[in-house]
């Protein structure tokens, strides 16, 4: 696998998408490769802030069963 192969598959690679042989393929060309392990962090480091900030935050249990128990008692839309 060359750097560009490696690149390529970051994403994929940090979302656990690819089969065992690419993992396994990336894994050996970051350890062997430092421009492509301090890709690699970067890009952990990205997808964590990512997901730190578009994370959305769960209505409270008692919230949500009455937003449901309102939409249920509305009545249909006129047709």
């Amino acid at each position: 696998m060359n750097c560009n192969d490696c690149v390529e598959r970051l994403y994929a690679f940090l979302d656990l998408e690819l089969d065992e042989k690419e993992l396994a393929q990336v894994r050996a060309h970051v350890a062997g490769c430092d421009d492509c392990g301090d890709q690699l962090g970067l890009e952990a480091r990205f997808l964590d802030r990512l997901r730190d900030c578009c994370t959305s935050d769960v209505a409270p249990t008692l919230l949500r069963e009455r937003v449901i128990l309102k939409i249920r008692g509305a009545s249909p839309p006129a047709s």
